[in-house]
């Protein structure tokens, strides 16, 4: 157990120097939320009321890039590249090579999750988080869900040349879709409807609660539960889809 541990943690430390090390990563799964943040922020500057909406909806998708988007992109590249299949055959634990990726995962969606908060407190009159064991018990389930959903996707792409187009035939209809830019309750109602079906929605609900409105963890068990929903979805076809081998051969 001390020895997995020791690798996990060896391995983490390999992902986070791999993720600065690639700027292309770096951009559109760390700074492209915080970029949005400002650039819209920027134009809502004299509206309060959707910089209270704007804030936790960054902050939700900031917690979808660096977990669903980001997960899908590596486990693709690293499937169809052999990396898989030829970590299996060494006598590294692949829950310690597992650990270690999505520990990166997690490390970038807490960092994210901070700058916005600080950001929302220093330059958009938003006051710190109210409730903070909501805020984390709503950071912890989104991580959780949107990461298994990520690794569970991962195998619906065929290869590494496609992910692009299929990560983001998911991820930019449901930031649109889930108020992420806007109050959702403001958009029609069949849009509001397909929303309530998605867990995004209810983590920026949550989020919102915590950072924003006040309401309690009470107050918000249902988007609680809609989240544990999908993510027990999303690790149980996580790990009946997983594969080691590549799609197609070089």
């Amino acid at each position: 157990m001390a020895d997995s541990v020791a690798l996990a943690w060896r391995q983490y430390r390999l992902e986070r120097r791999m993720f600065w090390r690639n700027p292309a990563a770096a951009f559109f799964n760390f700074a492209l939320p915080l970029l949005l943040l400002v650039l819209l922020g920027t134009l809502y500057s004299d509206d309060q009321g959707n910089l209270d909406v704007l804030v936790p909806g960054i902050a939700g998708m900031a917690i979808v890039s660096t977990t669903f988007v980001a997960l899908a992109h590596n486990l693709v590249f690293l499937r169809e590249q052999g990396v898989l299949k030829r970590l299996r055959g060494t006598p590294m634990p692949t829950g310690a090579y597992l650990t270690g990726m999505f520990g990166n995962a997690v490390a970038n969606a807490a960092i994210q999750l901070a700058i916005v908060i600080v950001a929302g407190r220093v330059f958009y009159g938003i006051g710190w988080p109210e409730h903070w064991p909501e805020l984390v018990v709503f950071a912890v389930a989104g991580v959780v869900c949107f990461a298994a959903l990520g690794v569970a996707f991962s195998h619906v792409i065929p290869n590494f040349e496609a992910t692009p187009a299929y990560v983001n035939a998911v991820f930019l209809p449901l930031i649109f879709i889930s108020g992420v830019f806007y109050d959702a309750e403001q958009a029609p109602a069949f849009l509001r409807d397909i929303a309530q079906a998605l867990p995004l929605v209810h983590l920026i609900d949550g989020l919102s609660g915590a950072m924003v409105t006040g309401a309690s963890l009470a107050d918000n068990l249902s988007n609680l539960a809609v989240i544990a929903l999908w993510a027990a979805f999303g690790i149980v076809f996580a790990i009946r889809g997983f594969s080691w081998e590549a799609r197609r051969e070089a």
